[in-house]
C-alpha cells in the first residue's frame, strides 16, 4: 500500500527561540503507512528562524523575502502542500502554545474519512495562562463564527489545524493579517466537514505574539464581513479520497 504523505507546516516570524524545539517534538514515525515531511513557512524573519529549523529537522524551508503576515504564510503553507504532492497538510503555530505530540489525534478524523477539516480545541481540552482579554476575544469570534455557520465551534482561533487535500485545493484566505476566522468560514460554507479534537495548551515563554487586541479586532471584522458577502459554490466530496482514507483507517486499527 502507498504511504500516504503528511505535510506539516509551521508559519514563522522571528521564532528562533520556540521553533526547534516544536520541530524536534514533531512525530515522524507513528505509523508505518504514514510518511511525514515538515515544511516551514519564514514570513520574512529577520533573526536565526530558518537556520534554527533547519538545524532541528525541517525537510524544506520557503522564505518569504518580507513579513507579509500570517494570513498571507497560512496560505502560502496550503499551496506549497499541495505543490509538494501532500494527501495531508497540519498547520501548527512555531511559538510551542500547541502540542506537536498530539498531530496524531488532530490527524485521526481525516485519516478515518470522518472529516475533511480538523482544529485542535484547546477549550475542549486544557488551556493554561492565557490572558483574559486574549480568552475574552477567543471567546467573542468563535460565537460569531457559530452564529454565522450555525454551527457550534468551542476554538474558532486555534494556532493546529489539519485539512485533507481537497479542502487545501480549495481554501481561499482572503486576508493576511489573519486566517483563523475567514478560512473556517470558507471551508465550512462550501461543504467541507469540520471535527474539533481536544488538546492541550499552555502559553507561549518565549518571543512574543505578533496580535495587538485593538488591531485584531479592526482588521478581522471587516474581513469576516467580506468573506460572509461573497459568494462560494458548495463543493463535491471526493468519496474516492474518503474511501481511501477509511481503508487506511481500518489498517491503522
Amino acid at each position: 500500500m502507498k504511504k500516504q504523505r503528511v505535510i506539516v507546516f509551521l508559519p514563522a516570524h522571528n521564532e528562533e527561540e520556540a521553533i526547534g524545539d516544536v520541530i524536534r517534538r514533531i512525530p515522524r514515525h507513528f505509523h508505518p503507512d504514514i510518511e511525514v515531511s515538515v515544511l516551514v513557512i519564514d514570513d520574512g524573519s529577520t533573526d536565526r528562524t530558518a537556520e534554527v529549523a533547519k538545524e532541528a529537522g525541517a525537510d524544506i524551508i520557503c522564505r518569504l523575502p518580507e513579513n507579509r503576515g500570517l494570513g498571507a504564510a497560512v496560505r502560502r503553507g496550503l499551496e506549497e502542500c499541495v505543490r509538494l504532492g501532500a494527501d495531508i497538510g497540519v498547520m501548527i503555530d512555531a511559538d510551542n502554545e500547541y502540542p506537536p505530540e498530539q498531530i496524531p489525534d488532530l490527524l485521526a478524523p481525516i485519516v478515518a474519512g470522518e472529516a475533511d477539516y480538523t482544529i485542535g480545541s484547546r477549550f475542549l481540552g486544557t488551556i493554561r495562562g492565557m490572558k483574559w482579554h486574549r480568552r475574552l476575544g477567543n471567546y467573542l469570534f468563535t460565537w460569531l463564527q457559530s452564529l454565522l455557520l450555525r454551527q457550534r465551534l468551542y476554538d474558532g482561533q486555534s494556532g493546529m489545524r489539519a485539512f485533507s487535500r481537497q479542502a487545501m485545493e480549495e481554501a481561499e484566505i482572503i486576508h493576511d493579517y489573519n486566517y483563523a476566522q475567514v478560512l473556517t468560514l470558507n471551508l465550512v460554507r462550501k461543504g467541507f466537514r469540520l471535527q474539533e479534537v481536544p488538546i492541550r495548551y499552555q502559553v507561549r515563554t518565549t518571543g512574543r505574539s505578533f496580535i495587538k487586541f485593538t488591531a485584531y479586532m479592526t482588521a478581522v471584522i471587516p474581513a469576516v464581513w467580506k468573506e460572509m458577502r461573497r459568494p462560494v459554490a458548495k463543493v463535491a466530496g471526493d468519496r474516492e479520497a474518503h474511501d481511501r482514507s477509511s481503508e487506511r483507517a481500518r489498517h491503522c486499527s
